[in-house]
């Protein structure tokens, strides 16, 4: 399983590094990219394969399957395309909806989590695939937070005893990342492109909302985001206060900032995310046993530590 997602991811990568300037998929670097020479974007496609290959060998609802499908489908055509963020909103929206209405596997799970307000539940979907896209501005941050993240997201459904369709769907995202991968680190001859950065993370928010069966499980497998969540919405305030467009082109996350300003190796940038993510998920792993209070204090703590360190960085840039 884990050989043949594996392949899917390398094969979507070395295809589009090699048909890249034909398709009209290149990344052609502006005043706020993070590279630049034009590289070849999209390369996650085969993230997607590898995404419905799993759903249909996992035996996942039909339903999830088409409606992430379209979702990353859009991502790709905006990869080539110039498509206006409110018409991707409005898209990504619709399919989260159709998230909650029509996969039925625990479906009532998300109404007792949210309150029984479900369109905070497509926020939450929308969000996180967003924020993921947002995230993915340097070499192998999206990928390799998604092997930490959906890593420690099946550790702790194979330990809740939760489905086994959604521990192999997991499994096979996890071994087309690492197909993927080495297309994109140390230094990138492909992008991961929309079509798997918003994948990763509609997925990710999807299977959390469709199966988690309480207020502990889904604090703790979204936690296993929390960099990315702490970094997008500190970065948002900041905008927000300096009267930014929230829907403009920036490099103004912290991680840009080590890896622009700062002179930071993208891949060193890269795998300390990956690693402070895990030591965080691991640590809510091990409180998880105390309750939902014991683990948001671990969490507040870990957001006000950040921040201060964000705030400390900032200090000395103007990005």
């Amino acid at each position: 399983m884990v050989i043949v997602a594996l392949l899917f991811g390398a094969a979507g990568a070395y295809s589009v590094k090699h048909i890249g300037d034909r398709s009209g998929l290149m990344d052609k670097p502006g005043k706020r990219s993070s590279h630049h020479v034009p590289t070849p974007k999209g390369g996650g496609i085969g993230i997607l394969v590898s995404f419905i290959a799993g759903c249909i060998w996992s035996g996942v609802n039909i339903a999830f399957m088409l409606i992430i499908a379209a979702i990353s489908i859009l991502g790709l055509l905006s990869d080539r395309m110039d498509i206006s963020p409110k018409k991707r909103l409005m898209i990504q929206f619709l399919g989260a909806a159709g998230i909650i209405l029509f996969t039925y596997e625990n479906r009532f799970a998300v109404f007792d989590i949210f309150f029984l307000v479900p369109l905070a539940g497509c926020v939450f979907i929308v969000g996180t695939a967003n924020f993921y896209n947002f995230m993915d501005g340097i070499d192998g941050i999206a990928g390799i937070t998604a092997i930490v993240a959906y890593g420690l997201c099946w550790y702790y459904f194979g330990t809740a005893g939760y489905d086994y369709n959604y521990l192999l769907l997991i499994g096979f995202i996890v071994g087309s990342v690492m197909g993927f991968l080495p297309f994109n680190i140390p230094k990138a001859s492909v992008f991961m492109g929309d079509v798997a950065s918003i994948l990763l993370g509609f997925l990710y928010a999807s299977i959390i909302v469709v199966t988690t069966r309480n207020a502990l499980d889904f604090i703790c497998t979204a936690s296993f985001l929390f960099l990315f969540y702490a970094d997008e919405l500190t970065t948002m305030v900041i905008r927000i206060k300096d009267g930014d467009s929230l829907l403009a082109p920036h490099r103004r996350h912290l991680y840009q900032i080590l890896a622009n300003e700062l002179g930071c190796r993208h891949w060193i940038v890269s795998a300390g995310y990956g690693i402070i993510q895990l030591v965080i998920g691991i640590s809510v792993l091990l409180l998880s046993p105390y309750g939902v209070k014991t683990i948001m204090a671990a969490l507040s703590v870990y957001f006000i530590g950040f921040t201060l360190l964000t705030y400390r960085i900032r200090r000395h840039v103007n990005p």
